[in-house]
């Protein structure tokens, strides 16, 4: 489970007002969660990862960094995760190919593949855990991102924000970013973010976003 662009953009741009505690779902290696630690620095994260192998290389990595006292793994599904902390700051970089065809590679099918119950389980536990002002936030593709918005309001869940996250100019909208809360949302602010100015130059955005993380920017 290699590093990749979603994950980084979620990592770097979800944000909260002073959260005592966040949790990442579906952690993977566990690198948005240690962004997180990174940019909290009064933070605890919990990072929930299904996959045993994934989950001991979080926890070694969590071991292994400055924020190991901040940072805990735990092997399990969203569904089953139990916990009697209220979150301020919630993320996911979920699997999104919903009843799609399957990967034939069973670990990395099960971290890029989801059914409709997966994400009903993610909204109610969510639903469950988030404290009232706090924030879920999470990276799809466009038509999953809609329609999990949509899902999301029986669980009391709100749209409050949306990044539209694009390649580059020329190219249209691969992605959002989009943040839940149990709020009433204010009027919905979106704005539009652009990875690369030309071919494999990125954005000065995109490398102020993520210099604090990268040692090439």
């Amino acid at each position: 489970m290699k590093i990749n662009t979603d994950g980084v953009l979620l990592g770097a741009i979800a944000t909260q007002n002073n959260p005592q505690y966040g949790l990442d779902i579906g952690t993977g290696t566990g690198v948005i969660a240690m962004m997180l630690a990174q940019r909290f620095p009064k933070m605890q994260i919990d990072a929930v990862e299904i996959d045993e192998s994934a989950a001991n290389a979080a926890t070694g990595n969590f071991a292994g960094s400055k924020f190991a006292i901040r940072t805990a793994a735990h092997l399990s599904p969203i569904a089953n995760y139990q916990t009697s902390r209220k979150y301020e700051l919630i993320v996911s970089n979920p699997p999104f190919f919903v009843n799609d065809l399957k990967n034939p590679e069973l670990r990395k099918g099960i971290a890029r593949h989801a059914d409709e119950e997966f994400f009903n389980s993610l909204l109610q536990k969510a639903s469950e855990i988030l404290s009232p002002e706090g924030t879920f936030w999470l990276i799809l593709p466009v038509k999953q991102a809609e329609l999990l918005v949509e899902d999301a309001i029986p669980y009391g869940l709100l749209l409050q924000k949306r990044i539209e996250i694009c390649s580059d100019l020329s190219r249209p909208v691969i992605r959002h970013i989009i943040c839940l809360s149990k709020k009433i949302p204010a009027p919905l602010t979106s704005e539009t973010f652009y990875i690369y100015e030309s071919k494999g130059v990125h954005t000065a955005a995109y490398k102020q976003l993520l210099k604090d993380f990268f040692l090439a920017f």
